[in-house]
């Protein structure tokens, strides 16, 4: 099967434009991860914030050297994919397509709570937060099937302000409220506030402050020079995220420490407004802790307007990645050709969009704040963990491939180099898979269900395909003729790999001919139902290139062709798909000989009648 690229992904974004969309979703994080830790840990959310510190830069290092090996879009589901087979792949997607759903959820979900601040005091509970969530994530997901794109100089300048912002918080609760004495005493409490069940549970929630480190191996495929862009934008965000997440939770643990009120002992991060805690807006809740005077008020207002900017941009950004992984998972028959179908005018995969957000959707509608964090959780120990198995494996298998960069240390087990990094941060991110799913039955009853429909849902369709379960068999994608996308409007010409018609191809010409459109050659081999799709078929190949390039010296420079393996009567739906995908204007192709009782046989036909353009049939002569 031929595997070509989409020319739409251009190779330009470098460093800096990595390094902001990704910082634009880590620094997000914190708006509604402070408080979730604090919850659980209290005074200990320092310590928490610092361990988790150390599993973001193993975990980053181990993206860093795969997605330099393999600059394209897919995030640990590709580093599963070269490492292992197919079915690991989906499962590691499967788990991405968890953590995009809640980080949809709970960005827009906490978005309302800062709201709650400066616009209605409603919208700072339930079911308050709960509808204006649910309206900006069906209203984000409406603008994504229409199309809006990443725009990278948005993107720098959020990420610049909110980096300076929390950066100037951090500044003025040093100067004004940290107290090493304050720190300190708040460890006094540990057994009762937290327990060690409570400390061990608040780690792998506090992964959920680092989501985003895939954003930049999904955006691979058009980093310039990946080789030195994708590990150096890595790089910078560790570096500003451990600027930020190792010093803020400091300054909030002493500007709001742990207090026993009638035996109950807890800080007000973790504590909802009801009772007058800052669970919701926690960075609101810094702010307040500091005396600022007249400029008290505005400040406030001010980070709860940046918050809600920032929550739904990344709120977006969730979107965003469930559509580029639906139509991935699609286009390597992972998901049903339905989830990555494009919208006939703006060209988007709005099925899975508008599904998957609306899984998003279902999952506010508890408003629980912290199943969200802990399902997260899950979803994201799993999906890292792939990522970290995956590298170790490569190293194993894969000794001698390019690396343009390599994980830091050394550690040779049986003859092999393994990255430290990696085998370090596999121990920590399984056994905090196994915290979250212990600790809190109901998330891990409600994940394992998550991941086994998923499971089941992919060995059924595949099955159904005819696909074994463990191979890869990509979508082929027309390319352009020309770098206008435009040019995906064109003819489209459907061949059998036995047969060429000339006659078929000057027809085809001909209506491209007045508006000078390209056209496309579909070359078709059947496979008999007893030989694998993949089988080597090197005679049939050989004639279906070889009908290509008869096409190409009749037609010229505008046609272009490709090759697709079909199963016996499975020809008829693939053309209709194909003209679906290019957005085909004419559909042409030449009549078969007549074979059984159908007067123009059952590839024709249905063609016909599920035609999704102008349909030519052409006779040859003596035919």
């Amino acid at each position: 099967m031929a595997e070509r690229q989409l020319h739409g992904l251009q190779r330009v974004l470098g460093v800096n434009a990595l390094f902001s969309t990704a910082y634009g979703n880590v620094g997000s994080s914190i708006y509604y991860a402070l408080g979730l830790v604090a919850a659980l840990a209290a005074g200990l959310t320092p310590l928490v914030f610092l361990i988790t510190g150390a599993l973001f830069y193993c975990t980053a290092t181990t993206y860093a050297e795969a997605t330099a090996m393999y600059p394209e879009a897919g995030g640990s589901s590709l580093f599963a994919r070269r490492a292992f087979n197919e079915l690991w792949s989906f499962f590691t997607a499967w788990a991405q397509m968890l953590n995009y759903i809640i980080t949809i959820a709970i960005s827009a979900f906490f978005a309302a709570h800062y709201a709650g601040r400066f616009l209605w005091e409603g919208f700072n509970e339930s079911p308050g937060d709960i509808a204006f969530a649910a309206g900006v994530v069906a209203l984000l997901a409406l603008v994504n099937v229409r199309g809006v794109k990443d725009a990278v100089s948005v993107n720098l300048v959020l990420a610049a302000v909110d980096f300076l912002s929390q950066v100037a918080i951090v500044g003025l609760g040093v100067v004004l409220v940290f107290s090493p004495e304050v720190l300190v005493d708040n460890l006094s409490f540990f057994g009762e506030t937290p327990t060690l069940s409570q400390f061990l549970l608040a780690i792998p929630i506090g992964t959920v402050a680092y989501t985003g480190i895939e954003t930049i191996s999904n955006m691979a495929g058009e980093a310039r020079d990946p080789d030195s862009t994708i590990p150096g934008a890595i790089r910078r965000v560790m570096i500003a995220v451990f600027a930020i997440y190792f010093t803020l939770p400091l300054v909030a643990l002493s500007a709001l420490p742990v207090e026993c009120v009638g035996g109950e002992c807890r800080t007000q991060l973790g504590v909802g407004p009801e009772e007058g805690g800052y669970a919701n807006d926690p960075i609101v809740g810094v702010v307040s802790g500091m005396d600022l005077g007249w400029f008290q008020g505005g400040v406030e207002v001010y980070v709860g307007v940046l918050a809600v900017t920032i929550l739904i941009a990344a709120t977006n950004a969730g979107v965003l990645g469930v559509s580029r992984l639906t139509y991935s998972m699609g286009m390597y028959r992972q998901l049903p050709d339905t989830m990555r179908r494009l919208h006939l005018r703006y060209r988007t995969p709005y099925v899975g969009i508008l599904v998957f957000s609306g899984f998003a959707i279902l999952a506010l509608l508890p408003g629980q704040a912290d199943f969200l964090g802990k399902i997260y959780a899950f979803g994201a120990m799993l999906s890292f963990s792939m990522a970290h198995l995956s590298l170790i494996c490569l190293r194993v298998t894969q000794p001698d491939a390019r690396r343009p960069y390599r994980s830091p240390g050394r550690l040779r087990v049986r003859g092999h180099e393994l990255p430290p990094l990696a085998v370090v941060g596999l121990g920590g991110t399984v056994l905090s898979f196994v915290v979250v799913s212990v600790l809190d039955l109901t998330v891990g009853a409600a994940g394992i269900a998550w991941m086994a429909v998923g499971m089941g849902g992919y060995l059924l369709y595949r099955h159904r395909q005819g696909l074994d379960f463990v191979s890869t068999h990509q979508v082929a994608v027309p390319q352009p003729v020309t770098q206008n996308e435009a040019e995906y409007e064109s003819v489209l010409v459907a061949l059998d790999a036995r047969h060429y018609s000339p006659t078929t191809i000057a027809t085809a010409t001909k209506l491209a001919g007045r508006k000078r459109r390209g056209i496309h050659v579909l070359v078709l081999i059947t496979v008999p139902q007893a030989s694998p799709l993949d089988a080597e078929l090197p005679e049939e190949d050989v004639a279906a290139r070889a009908v290509i390039e008869q096409a190409r010296l009749q037609g010229g420079r505008r046609v272009s062709g490709h090759v697709e393996r079909v199963r016996p009567g499975g020809s008829g739906r693939l053309i209709v798909d194909e003209a679906r995908e290019m957005r085909a204007h004419a559909l042409v192709m030449p009549l078969p000989p007549r074979t059984g009782t159908t007067l123009f046989g059952k590839t024709v036909e249905t063609v016909l009648a599920d035609r999704p353009c102008r349909v030519i049939i052409e006779s040859e002569p003596n035919a």
